[in-house]
């Protein structure tokens, strides 16, 4: 709870009968302990749902196009085990954010009975949340989509289906830096791949039948490189296997630097004890940023 003499317009009033307890209805009976905190969000939802999917399809490729048909056993297991690990890791992380309870403050404290228990002196202020009226503590802020008010939040996330906010901020934090690391591991074996397929077994695939002839190599010895699994490129045609591994760069360039951005933006507001949302328009007064 924040007791300080300042301006506030909308939503804190300056005396306990302004407060309007009347109006708010007793908060519900707490669940039980342990009880899932779960954002029944459409959007949300199908961020998360498309996160999970992007993850297994770069695990799908880096496995099965990438490692398993690679005759280097100690290339492929320890970038397997590396690959993999990480993977667990950002999954685990993306769950602990997505299901814990970012730090919301109790629906409908703000009655007459609570309001008397805290024993308010003359000019003290109080801030008071009309949409979900409760006392707010000190930078807690409302979010539209989990329709509570959460300690210390940073914003709301789509993809974690959930507000980063005080009590799950750390797992969004590892969240971001799992993927971003991934991402990175993704495109330096992609690239690796690349490199060596173009070099030992594409380069006939693309050869004409002059080439083919000048070359001594028989129509049948060409479509050998179609049945990869005795290649070390891919189980799959290189057509095939050039779309995947495009498909997996594109995908982790763009959250190698999206992640990385979220990554540096909460490390620093970590550093600095700020949040997104201590940030407002300077046209609202009572928003303005409070720390030095």
């Amino acid at each position: 709870m924040m007791l300080i003499p300042t301006h506030h317009f909308r939503d804190i009033e300056r005396k306990p009968e302004y407060l309007q307890p009347e109006k708010c209805v007793p908060p519900p009976y707490p669940g039980p302990v342990g009880t899932m905190w779960f954002i029944r969000d459409g959007c949300g939802i199908a961020c998360a749902i498309v996160t999970w999917f992007l993850v297994l399809y770069a695990e799908f490729v880096v496995l099965f196009v990438m490692l398993i048909p690679s005759r280097d056993y100690v290339y492929s297991i320890i970038n397997g085990i590396v690959f993999n690990l990480l993977a667990f890791l950002a999954l685990a992380s993306h769950c602990r954010a997505m299901l814990t309870d970012p730090g919301a403050v109790p629906k409908g404290n703000a009655t007459k009975e609570f309001i008397e228990s805290l024993q308010l002196k003359p000019g003290q202020v109080v801030y008071k949340c009309p949409k979900c009226c409760s006392i707010k503590p000190d930078r807690a802020h409302h979010c539209s989509v989990c329709k509570r008010c959460i300690r210390k939040m940073d914003h709301h996330c789509p993809w974690v289906n959930n507000c980063v906010g005080e009590n799950n901020q750390k797992y969004f934090v590892l969240f971001t830096m799992y993927i971003a690391l991934i991402s990175l591991h993704a495109l330096i074996m992609v690239g690796f791949h690349f490199l060596h397929c173009f070099e030992e077994d594409w380069t006939t695939y693309g050869l004409n039948r002059e080439e083919m002839a000048e070359a001594g190599i028989s129509l049948h010895e060409k479509m050998q490189p179609l049945n990869v699994s005795s290649t070390e490129c891919s189980s799959f045609s290189p057509p095939t296997t050039v779309i995947l591994l495009i498909l997996l760069c594109f995908e982790g360039l763009l959250f190698l630097i999206f992640t990385s951005v979220m990554f540096g933006t909460q490390v620093h507001s970590i550093c600095t004890d700020e949040t997104d949302s201590d940030w407002f328009p300077a046209w609202l007064p009572h928003r303005k940023k409070k720390h030095p």
